[in-house]
């Protein structure tokens, strides 16, 4: 079954099947953790994706993640929650990689460099009210102003803002996986959120 079916991460069913998954891996049946991996696979490369802004470099952190949480599987504490797990590797590591990938950028890609994806963050729902601009704006250029924006973001609050605003993850699990409390969780997306809009204030006039 694959992640897109899932209602959500801590869904009862899905937690239980994910329980009984990483038991069977532990037992010795690897295509338990197949299945798991199946089933979080897209959002696992979403999350990377959107943290690299390449492909390829999201897909080798996946891998890597992948590989590392089979060899650590023992030490997982709650295997109902798999998923959130999985977001915390896959997320530290995508974080581990841009940095290390930002030292040797240069100095001089500050408008043309890399950036995050941002997709549905074109739409006035992010932003809580706001306007895109009408037609005075291209989606091409709103987009590569909301991309730059995100990277600038200090990285707890580019997270949190990715997991909840983006891939829609409740904010418990953003907890769980950014290992900090609720309520930080809420301030990281509020105030994500209040320097989009302040950065792209110009995009957002009626």
């Amino acid at each position: 079954m694959s992640d897109a079916a899932q209602p959500g991460l801590q869904d009862a069913d899905s937690a239980a099947q994910d329980a009984e998954a990483v038991a069977r891996t532990l037992a010795g049946d690897t295509r338990a953790f197949d299945l798991l991996i199946e089933r979080y696979q897209r959002r696992a490369v979403a999350v990377a994706y959107r943290l690299l802004g390449n492909i390829n470099d999201a897909m080798d952190v996946c891998q890597d993640a992948y590989v590392r949480a089979f060899r650590s599987l023992a030490s997982i504490q709650d295997p109902q929650r798999f998923g959130s797990w999985l977001m915390r590797i896959v997320s530290n590591l995508a974080l581990n990689f841009r940095r290390d990938r930002k030292q040797t950028l240069s100095l001089s890609m500050d408008d043309d460099g890399p950036g995050l994806n941002a997709g549905s963050l074109a739409d006035e729902r992010t932003f809580e009210g706001g306007s895109a601009g009408g037609d005075s704006l291209q989606a091409g250029e709103l987009e590569q102003a909301i991309n730059k924006a995100i990277a600038q973001l200090p990285e707890k609050q580019r997270l949190a803002l990715i997991l909840f605003a983006i891939e829609g993850l409740p904010q418990k699990e953003v907890a769980e996986i950014l290992d900090c409390s609720l309520e930080l969780v809420k301030w990281n997306v509020f105030q994500a959120r209040k320097t989009l809009k302040d950065k792209l204030a110009e995009y957002l006039e009626s």
